[in-house]
């Protein structure tokens, strides 16, 4: 297995004139000799494309699983966290873009602390973590790194979760299924407009990376960032609310708080009225698990059947627990949540 650096890519081809044809994500870029693709990290060599940032973690931390966020997922349960540079979106409120924007806008080699695989999965279990999370930027960008880690990661007894824009294509998803548990995806907007303007991407691949990984058995959470003025349109909020709910009442919504950040510094943050009405609009869509983010309030999590709290949160932390296996406590109803 490869340790660090310069490796080949998965999930391309050759095309005619030396160019490579990518395949990974949804932009499928056609990418020239010696030049990048849009994420910045996947560059064709002389007719080979190859991943420039395997093994490069430029983060590595444990946190709560709920800080992802997963509610439904190992809840209470800590996650060892990786993250290389890079990422195919160019969102104008990323939280994180110091790391994920880093190759677009300094070029050249890639920073990062040599971190091969069985680290990884060395100091997950030496941290006490139930899973690996692949986050923090878009781990599709750095797909080899994460496959291999969570290949090691299986075999050892952990799990896996991608915290991601969804922005796979079908192909990626089906070699995902093998080994990553589950993802918590960005449903950024209902609108493509918004997706091409803040985004740099489109709406449509998202839904069929949250269908396509739903079917394949993969866990899946939602997450929407509210920004005023721009995705919070109740007509918009109706659609994603309707559309998770056609996939399965039982996907879990994480409604976001925004706060100003990167080239958004301008626009406020979401007001708490918003956030109140878009739990409001996927309960009434039929979504039976609908959370709030960055905002204190809205976390717990309520049986459906019996209206007991079965999982009690303070921020990232749970404070207390009223489970029997996946199943309400005080009920016995089955929930949609993997548990240790």
């Amino acid at each position: 297995m490869p340790q660090t650096g310069e490796q080949e890519a998965a999930l391309w081809r050759a095309a005619a004139d030396g160019i490579v044809e990518c395949f990974l994500c949804a932009h499928r870029c056609r990418i020239v000799p010696g030049k990048r693709g849009i994420c910045r990290v996947r560059e064709n060599q002389a007719g080979r494309l190859v991943s420039l940032v395997y093994g490069l973690a430029i983060a590595h931390h444990v946190d709560p699983i709920e800080k992802k966020p997963f509610f439904h997922f190992l809840p209470g349960s800590r996650a060892y966290s990786i993250a290389t540079v890079g990422c195919n979106f160019q969102c104008g409120f990323c939280q994180n873009w110091q790391i994920s924007q880093w190759p677009r806008k300094e070029g050249g080699a890639m920073p990062g602390d040599p971190l091969p695989p069985a680290e990884v999965v060395k100091n997950a279990k030496a941290a006490g973590c139930a899973s690996v999370s692949y986050t923090y930027t878009e781990p599709t960008v750095f797909f080899e790194y994460a496959r291999d880690c969570g290949r090691l990661a299986r075999a050892e007894g952990l799990r896996n979760t991608f915290v991601t824009n969804g922005y796979a294509t079908a192909e990626a998803v089906e070699a995902m299924a093998g080994w990553l548990d589950a993802a918590n995806v960005d449903l950024k907007a209902w609108s493509d407009d918004f997706y091409r303007r803040i985004c740099k991407g489109r709406l449509e691949p998202v839904k069929e990376t949250i269908c396509g990984m739903h079917g394949a058995g993969i866990h899946v959470e939602v997450t929407t960032l509210l920004v005023p003025g721009e995705n919070d349109a109740r007509a918009d909020l109706e659609g994603i609310a309707a559309f998770l709910a056609g996939v399965s009442r039982d996907l879990v919504w994480h409604v976001s708080r925004f706060h100003p950040d990167y080239d958004m510094l301008d626009v406020a943050a979401t007001p708490t009225e918003m956030m109140e009405a878009a739990l409001e609009i996927g309960r009434e869509a039929g979504l039976r698990f609908v959370y709030a983010g960055n905002v204190s309030g809205w976390q717990d999590t309520v049986c459906p059947a019996c209206g007991a709290t079965v999982i009690r949160r303070t921020g990232f932390v749970v404070a207390t627990t009223n489970l029997r296996g996946a199943g309400c406590g005080a009920c016995g109803e089955r929930l949609p949540m993997v548990v240790e």
